[in-house]
């Protein structure tokens, strides 16, 4: 039985349905990657699954006792506390007790007043009853396994790694089914690799979105598009999809092609009057009634966005010169001795894990900061435009038309008057989504708005600090089409690893120390050229490889301690997952928590070990069966 079954849905407010009867079901095993442009309705499926809304029409079957989980495309406001209260208070009754014992036994570390005892017994009772001692093992072991600090303050984390402590909590419910919304947002590359080898060695069922082309094709075994309030599903990987959908599209072309030319030939046949009326005929007028009624029916393709960047003089051919830059913030170095020169028509990509600098970096380079020692030249005629991952030149109390025009109609581009909604058509905001403030806005809609307000600037240097945020796989590639054509220099920060393959011409990589160097080619060309001894690795991928390196050639056969490795490793896991299946039950046992609190640091801390050395067996045997094969 499948764990959720969609029987002829509808949903949608105002206009056509976003999701118009749609049905389809989602089998234990399956990671299913949802796709369509901005606006279709994906998130609105997501949270129908999640039964965060309920139908118009039709039914949603869930299997017995199912748990699904979900995380959503942006963090929440308002989550305090350390990251062991932030998952248990997102875990329901029994896990907001948690938080609150939790926050008690702190408060008694420097205070043992009367009511925090009270308090605290109280809630030890809650726990004991309501099997509050193997939640906190479960929150425990999640954050383990994810890397995180269990007393970090939520408060004080990165964009990205709120969003890993989110996917943490996600994890916590145990889900049979786990939702993901742009799960990469706000992930660096080697957070974003962690994230897939996470979800391929312990999540077997997820339905997802996103726009990270390299991410969907590792992870997804189906793929299911939405499209004009229709569902089409794809039992196979996202390449394989890619070919399937394009001559899918020309069918489609085909048939309507077909279809309009019967009209046609009916609309001027039925002009011929009193003849195309006799009673012989009435049953070819009806045909032609219905045909009229398919063609008011019929939804079109979601136009293409269409970009087009404004003419500037050209730069001096020497665009950018930077020598012995250092900047540091504090003691800590955040460039270090840094040289450079960028040459008219560079593309370059520049790549490190959040909060490394790549932003002081970009500051530096464009001259808007000051280095501690060094130096930047720009060239002759240079004209910048800035892409601001934050989206901070976009004013949220002001409608769509007038963060690109103030309180004009027009604007002039390339020369031309144009008219500033004719011109926002052109990035698909209709005339009454231009009338619309832009707080209101998809984190699709706020990209592509901060595009089309970009583009007004005649530039031949463009910065784009993450630009592929929330953007749908075509108008990527679109974009992706637009720089590879662009005459200018471009500077380009981002963590889609496609986008950096196909663009940038070199690439600029953070490696710790505030050490930045700079490589040939895109990302994949990064990772060949590479010292494997300087492969970054993060504070939150210690226990998992960062960033893969490109497999080593297969031998045609293992070497007799290979083979031997081999035949040992599953009396090995079999082990070590015996151990950890006895730990999990001590710690389960209320009176678990009753002993010296060494005791219990000391067993907690096996548990974390034994998992880490169940993975590692799991990768190794993983390896060898590769190698055999």
């Amino acid at each position: 039985m499948a764990l959720i079954s969609l029987h002829d849905v509808r949903w949608g407010f105002g206009g056509p349905a976003l999701l118009d009867g749609i049905s389809f079901n989602i089998e234990k095993g399956e990671r299913v990657g949802l796709l369509g442009r901005n606006g279709v309705g994906k998130s609105s499926l997501m949270r129908l699954l999640n039964q965060e809304i309920q139908p118009d029409s039709g039914e949603i079957v869930r299997q017995q006792g199912i748990r699904v989980a979900a995380l959503e495309q942006e963090v929440p406001t308002g989550v305090e506390g350390t990251l062991f209260e932030a998952l248990a208070c997102g875990l329901g009754t029994t896990g907001r007790a948690l938080a609150d014992f939790h926050k008690v036994c702190q408060a008694l570390q420097s205070s043992d007043e009367p009511r925090l005892v009270q308090t605290r017994e109280r809630l030890q009772h809650v726990l004991d009853s309501g099997g509050g001692w193997a939640l906190q093992q479960q929150i425990e072991s999640i954050l383990s396994r994810t890397g995180l600090d269990p007393d970090g303050r939520f408060a004080d984390l990165s964009a990205g790694m709120k969003r890993r402590a989110l996917f943490a909590r996600a994890l916590a419910l145990s889900p049979d089914l786990l939702l993901l919304d742009e799960p990469t947002n706000h992930l660096d590359i080697d957070s974003i690799v962690w994230m897939e080898d996470f979800l391929l060695r312990n999540v077997p069922t997820l339905l997802f979105i996103t726009h990270d082309r390299l991410f969907l094709d590792r992870i997804a075994t189906r793929i299911i598009e939405l499209d004009r309030g229709r569902l089409v599903s794809h039992a196979c990987d996202y390449k394989t999809y890619l070919q399937r959908r394009e001559a899918e599209l020309a069918i489609e072309v085909e048939q309507q092609r077909n279809f309009d030319k019967k009209l046609s030939q009916e609309e001027a046949w039925i002009r011929q009057g009193i003849k195309a009326r006799r009673t012989r005929n009435e049953g070819r007028v009806r045909a032609l009634q219905e045909l009229r009624a398919v063609v008011r029916r019929r939804r079109a393709k979601i136009g293409q966005v269409r970009l087009e960047l404004q003419e500037a003089e050209r730069s001096g051919k020497m665009v950018i010169r930077a020598e012995g830059l250092n900047y540091r913030y504090g003691a800590t170095p955040i460039v270090a001795d840094f040289s450079t020169t960028i040459m008219r028509g560079d593309k370059i990509g520049i790549v490190g894990p959040n909060g490394a600098g790549k932003t002081t970096l970009i500051r530096l380079l464009l001259n808007t900061l000051a280095p501690v020692s060094g130096t930047v030249r720009h060239g002759t005629h240079l004209q910048a435009a800035y892409f601001d991952q934050l989206r901070s030149q976009l004013d949220d109390q002001k409608t769509v038309v007038q963060n690109i025009a103030a309180d004009n109609d027009f604007i002039v581009f390339n020369d031309r008057k144009r008219h500033v909604i004719g011109y926002l058509q052109d990035f698909l905001f209709s005339p009454e989504r231009c009338r619309t403030p832009v707080h209101v806005l998809s984190g699709g809609e706020r990209n592509r708005l901060m595009l089309a307000k970009l583009f007004t600037q005649p530039a031949n240097l463009l910065v784009l600090d993450e630009p592929t945020n929330d953007l749908d796989a075509e108008t990527l590639e679109l974009l992706e089409e637009l720089l590879l054509a662009y005459d200018g220099t471009l500077l380009l920060v981002s963590h889609d690893r496609t986008f950096l393959n196909h663009v940038v011409t070199s690439t600029m990589v953070f490696e710790g120390q505030g050490r930045v160097t700079e490589y040939a080619g895109g990302y994949d060309d990064w990772l060949l050229q590479r010292p494997q001894a300087d492969a970054p690795v993060t504070a939150a991928a210690k226990k998992t490889p960062a960033l893969r390196s490109p497999a080593p050639a297969k031998p045609k056969r293992l070497t007799f301690n290979q083979e031997r490795e081999r035949n040992a490793l599953p009396a090995t896991i079999e082990a070590l997952e015996t151990e950890q299946h006895a730990l999990q039950t001590a710690m389960a046992d209320p009176a678990f928590y009753k002993q010296d609190r060494q005791v219990i640091v000391a067993q907690q801390n096996r548990l974390a070990t034994v998992e880490d050395q169940i993975a590692v067996a799991y990768r190794r045997w993983e390896e060898l069966e590769d190698l055999a094969s």
